[in-house]
Parts: C-alpha cells; sequence; structure tokens
C-alpha cells in the first residue's frame, strides 16, 4: 500500500492584533483552527488557501508570504499531514455567504485568546504556525511554483 500524507493549506490573517480562526465540529467534538483545508486536483496552493478562507470564514483573503510547510503525524489516527501555512491580509467579507459544513464559528481572536483555549485546537499546527508568524517567519510566494 502506498503512503499518501494529507496536502492542506492554512490562512494566517491578522487584524488589529487578532487573528482570524474558526470553529468548526470534528467527530462531535468543537475544535479551533485557522481557516484551513486541502488541496484539489489541479490547484495551486495559493488558489486553495483563498478558497478554503472563502468558504470556512466568507472572507477574501489574498496571501502575501509563505510561514512554513510543517509534517505532522496524528498520533490518534496515524494519519501524516503537510501543512502550507500562508499569511495574508484580509479585505472584503461575504457575511451572509453559507460557510462549510462542520464551521460553527468564524472568529478573530489574540495570541492569548487562542493561546487560553489551546486543549481545543484542532492540532498543534495551529499555534506553532502561529507562532512562528509572530516570530517574524516569513518566505516570498516565490518558492511556491505550479508548473502546468
Amino acid at each position: 500500500m502506498r503512503w499518501t500524507p494529507h496536502l492542506t493549506v492554512a490562512a494566517i490573517a491578522e487584524r488589529n492584533k487578532t487573528f482570524l480562526m474558526v470553529e468548526e465540529r470534528i467527530n462531535g467534538n468543537l475544535v479551533l483552527n485557522q481557516p484551513a483545508g486541502h488541496l484539489n486536483d489541479a490547484e495551486s496552493l495559493l488558489e486553495a488557501v483563498v478558497r478554503e478562507t472563502l468558504e470556512e470564514t466568507g472572507w477574501h483573503f489574498h496571501p502575501e508570504s509563505l510561514v512554513g510547510i510543517y509534517r505532522w503525524r496524528n498520533p490518534e489516527n496515524g494519519e501524516t499531514y503537510l501543512r502550507a501555512a500562508l499569511s495574508g491580509e484580509c479585505t472584503d467579507h461575504e457575511p451572509r455567504r453559507p460557510l462549510d459544513d462542520g464551521i460553527e464559528g468564524v472568529l478573530w481572536l489574540s495570541h492569548s485568546q487562542i493561546v487560553a483555549r489551546t486543549v481545543s485546537l484542532r492540532s498543534p499546527l495551529v499555534l506553532r504556525c502561529l507562532d512562528d508568524y509572530l516570530s517574524g517567519t516569513r518566505y516570498p510566494l516565490a518558492l511556491l511554483q505550479n508548473l502546468p
């Protein structure tokens, strides 16, 4: 059997020292995450993070930099995730837009509010990506090449 990790993207959007987050229901539990999701076939990482942010929050996200690429193996199910975390700006908001199934809330939270909810984070990737962003880690989007 061939090993295939899950390739995901996550948006780190800051506004007035708060960060765009979603509350989502996963396996019956309410968890906190950045707007994030899987890369679709024939989609670039940039297209995926823009789409996922809009679908999960109603916000239009404009990526500006790559914060990092992270590998995490979920100890509960053995699944491996590769996450590309991208930082950028949210501009227009569509508050009446229907959100993805499972999304129960869209929040702007401070770092301390997110840390206070560490036990409800979807994975350790959430805080690690945010901490790297806050430490100033940024890479140019030109690192992400999408060949036809």
